[in-house]
């Protein structure tokens, strides 16, 4: 099928290099070999249809063709037959004005493939080229070598030429994630380095930080490669390799930086113990690193355990649901995707057109505003992984415990990656959180330190800021900013049988009455208050936790457990030495979240917050702002599957309240509940705006506009 360039002239508008910004619901349908012979357009399209779909992403080529493809050793589907699965779908998602983009897969190849060209292959540590572990006859491809510089880009550029699309997609480009010994690879490796690769079964090789940098630059370069190669052709069309959370942290950034209209963001479902918020973190983590870049959140009809797989599988539909609806509240674009065109349980479709719809009435709605939050969350760089193959982002459990806590807390938060912060990102919050993070950077310090000075609060705990002096002694960076020095060696645990002692009248110890003490943590840091900082929870000294007689306190030094401060300039910190967010993500005691959150509500001031959000249940909150208008997301999480997948049920939410103060010079000019359809009812008491929710499902979203007070009619009072 050759593109019609008069249907180029007939619809310029999704061709335009802009594409991507009106590619906004996305279904994505990856073939399997058996496939074409009973591909069923019709109900695709209708699936198109229901879920209000308005771009696909379509099996092509790369490890098997689903298009009657030109070029030797791309293997076509032994079941193509005279069809052209791919072109067929093509045309019908442009027949109903859809975006395009075709998949292409170019991790492994088949045997004729490894036979004639060798250095395609990824080669192990014993020096052999590694058979794929789930399918013996196939070879993991070195995405280092001609297979993806050469191989792909010609698969690559024969779409572009043949088909009508807007992109290019690449899965599984990144190899198997190991060090591949291949030996034009090593050949390489060491005429830009001058070393050998490093030993991958040792983490302390000394090639790896090279390793490191040498991978993610060419990985980089390949990136630049793919999408020049597709643009000389078309040049609207554009090549996007999927990416996981980590976005470009994991590329060279200098290189990749234009490179990446949209982001496509690979984490299909929950695993493990992952709470049902992790979909709307992706959201919020990438809005952190690119706050004016889509991203759109890949999530599966199916189940997506890392270790059991059940591919032609369903999830349960109340999981697939709330994944979506959780996703796009916070700013990820709804993208699902299903393995095999042959449908052996068509219960996905259903749950997956109502999320879709339900992000088609919030998208028209409120789609314009931008996402804000008086609260932000420093998403520290990882600098401790010895490898290239460890995560990019994230404080790990620290992190995870600190966003439960914020969550269940009801304070609606942001990220702000630490390579994007400026003073600009920071005036938009009042509070900056920081749960963890060694070794910052000392442009990080330096701009957090202005922060404070002009009137920004930070709360940290445990490691944040830790740092060593040139003689190695440790250090925390914000020592002088919260008022405390660390007086011991560095950290101390791992610790039982932890406490600590709250001080009267400090305002952090309320909520716990009855209580002379509380838990504290499994590792900790000695510091000293200095003078103009408050304590307020100090350590009792350590003592057993066994034998059970020898279980009492000891008479000791109490040093600082939690210590304040608050600033000429109207700021307030607060430091907790100790590891706070991961002992309450790993024991979800209610004293360390009530913590978590009491420090952060007390450094956000006495002067109301601009959201508020009361009522029953777990919600995720999300707020979005514009010229005189605001909306508020409240998502229900209330489920007893909310911290592990799948959830079984939908539990209805009642009597929620949505608080809004009311800004200067401006007052109330309309307000609707988008889901339910209708006006809100409201009541202004003060500067408040006070609106219930009688019910929630999956989402609510309460849109208020506002209009200047000297243009105004007569602001309503009351019940309307």
């Amino acid at each position: 099928m050759t593109i019609d360039d008069a249907l180029l002239e007939t619809t310029p508008s999704t061709r335009s290099p802009e594409w991507f910004l009106s590619a906004t619901r996305w279904t994505q349908l990856t073939f399997t070999e058996d496939d074409p012979p009973v591909l069923d357009v019709d109900f695709w399209v209708d699936v198109m249809k229901r879920t209000k779909s308005n771009a696909l992403c379509l099996s092509a080529g790369g490890y098997m063709a689903f298009y009657p493809t030109q070029i030797p050793y791309h293997y076509r589907s032994a079941q193509l037959g005279d069809r052209d699965s791919f072109g067929e779908l093509v045309e019908q998602a442009r027949r109903l004005g859809m975006h395009v983009m075709a998949r292409v897969d170019p991790h492994a190849v088949h045997a004729d493939a490894a036979q004639a060209h060798p250095e395609w292959l990824d080669h192990g540590l014993d020096g052999k080229p590694v058979e794929h572990e789930s399918m013996p006859g196939l070879w993991w491809t070195d995405p280092m070598s001609t297979s993806h510089w050469e191989f792909t880009t010609q698969i690559a550029q024969e779409i572009v030429r043949e088909y009508d699309i807007d992109a290019v997609f690449a899965n599984r480009w990144e190899g198997r994630r190991r060090v591949s010994y291949n030996p034009v690879t090593r050949a390489a490796f060491q005429a830009d380095t001058g070393q050998d690769l490093p030993v991958e079964t040792d983490p302390s090789d000394p090639a790896w930080p090279a390793f490191t940098t040498w991978r993610q630059r060419r990985l980089s370069e390949l990136v630049v490669h793919w999408d020049d190669a597709v643009r000389a052709i078309r040049p609207h069309v554009r090549f996007i390799p999927n990416r996981g959370a980590a976005l470009t942290r994991d590329l060279d950034r200098d290189l990749v930086e234009d490179r990446y209209p949209m982001f496509f963001v690979d984490k299909q479902g929950r695993s493990g113990i992952e709470p049902s918020w992790t979909s709307g973190r992706i959201g919020k983590r990438a809005r952190g690193l690119y706050p004016d870049r889509p991203v759109a959140l890949i999530t599966s009809v199916g189940p997506e355990d890392h270790e059991l797989r059940w591919k032609d599988s369903v999830a349960d539909p109340h999981e697939t649901r709330g994944l979506v609806v959780d996703g796009f509240a916070q700013g990820a674009l709804p993208w699902f995707t299903k393995f095999k065109a042959e449908r052996f349980d068509d219960r996905w479709v259903a749950p997956m057109a109502e999320a879709f719809q339900l992000h088609a009435r919030v998208d028209e709605t409120t789609g314009h505003l931008r996402h804000t939050a008086e609260v932000a969350l420093l998403d520290c760089v990882n600098r401790a992984a010895a490898t290239p193959f460890g995560h990019g982002h994230g404080g790990g459990a620290h992190e995870d415990g600190v966003y439960q806590a914020l969550v269940e807390a009801r304070i609606p938060f942001e990220y702000i990656a630490e390579e994007a912060l400026t003073l600009e990102r920071l005036d938009e919050v009042r509070v900056l959180a920081i749960p963890s993070g060694a070794n910052l950077d000392p442009a990080t310090i330096t701009t957090i330190e202005t922060y404070v000075s002009r009137g920004g609060s930070l709360v940290t705990a445990f490691d944040a800021g830790l740092t060593h002096s040139s003689d190695g002694e440790p250090a925390l960076a914000f020592g002088d900013l919260h008022g405390v020095r660390l007086t011991g060696g560095g950290l101390r645990g791992p610790l039982k049988n932890k406490y600590m002692t709250l001080e009267s009248g400090h305002p952090l110890t309320v909520g716990y009455d009855g209580a002379q003490r509380i838990l504290a943590g499994a590792h900790v840091l000695d510091i000293e208050a200095l003078p103009g900082a408050d304590v307020a929870f100090r350590f009792v000294p350590d003592y057993p936790d066994l034998p059970m007689e020898e279980v009492y306190p000891r008479p000791g030094e109490t040093p600082p457990a939690v210590v304040t401060r608050t600033h000429s300039g109207g700021g307030r910190t607060a430091y907790i030495a100790f590891d706070i967010g991961e002992v309450y993500w790993r024991a979800l005691q209610s004293d360390h979240g009530r913590l978590i959150a009491g420090a952060v509500t007390w450094a956000l001031g006495d002067r109301a917050a601009r959201v508020q959000v009361t009522g029953k249940g777990l919600v995720d909150l999300a707020v979005r702002e514009g010229e005189g208008e605001i909306a508020v997301t409240v998502v229900n999480l209330t489920d007893p599957m909310a911290m592990r997948g799948q959830r079984h049920d939908a539990l209805p939410l009642h009597d929620q309240e949505v608080t809004l103060r009311i800004p200067d010079g401006a007052q109330l000019q309309s307000a609707a509940l988008v889901i339910a359809g209708a006006p809100a009812r409201t009541e202004v008491r003060g500067r408040q705006l006070h609106i219930p929710i009688d019910r929630i499902d999956d989402l609510e979203v309460v849109h208020v506009t506002w209009t200047p007070t000297d243009t105004a009619a007569t602001q309503p009072g009351g019940q309307a």
